[in-house]
């Protein structure tokens, strides 16, 4: 008669004992869970702030590259400038002198060195125009080459960034299906 209700009574009071043990392990892993996922995402942020660094550090070298071509660039053509302005000074001082010296024979040949002098201008001017436009392909070329440089760093961003995204929910799939696994719901 004392054996039944008190068999039943003790085969409850076990079973309640062992769900407050499953409780009390499930909060345990689930602190677990929760310092497993700060730290994951401390440690991505960690991992975009240095990307981002990077990418910052990229950008200035590219700036710096292209304020140091424009500054040979600029460099250049002040150069040119420079000798054309001496190269014309110094065919203008020989013309004034021999001017004085040889005024009957430039009379004579007025025209023969009038016709130099212009070939020679023209001469100049073409060369001056073909670098104009040399220089004006180099910066094109230069330009269009900075251009693709900085859309397919662009586009491996974009990649960088679904990748992580695909990584992120891999890993809270995974998360949730050991979670679901070990509170048994499959």
């Amino acid at each position: 008669m004392g054996a039944g209700p008190a068999s039943a009574e003790n085969s409850m009071e076990a079973r309640l004992a062992r769900v407050e043990s499953d409780v009390a392990h499930l909060v345990t892993d689930m602190a677990d869970v929760k310092a497993d996922v700060r730290s994951l995402r401390d440690r991505t942020d960690d991992g975009f702030g240095k990307l981002n660094g990077r990418i910052d550090g990229l950008n200035e070298k590219v700036d710096g590259g292209i304020k140091s071509l424009n500054d040979k660039i600029d460099g250049g053509i002040s150069k040119l400038n420079d000798k054309i302005d001496a190269s014309t000074g110094k065919l203008n001082d020989k013309i004034d002198a021999s001017t004085g010296k040889l005024n009957d024979k430039i009379d004579s040949s007025a025209g023969e060195l009038s016709d130099k002098i212009d070939s020679s201008a023209g001469k100049l001017n073409d060369e001056i125009d073909g670098l104009n436009d040399k220089v004006d392909t180099k910066l094109q070329t230069l330009q269009d080459s900075l251009v693709a440089t900085r859309e397919s760093f662009s586009e491996s961003l974009s990649a960088a960034k679904v990748w992580a995204l695909v990584l992120y929910i891999a890993l809270a799939a995974g998360m949730f299906g050991t979670m679901a696994r070990g509170f048994g719901w499959i």
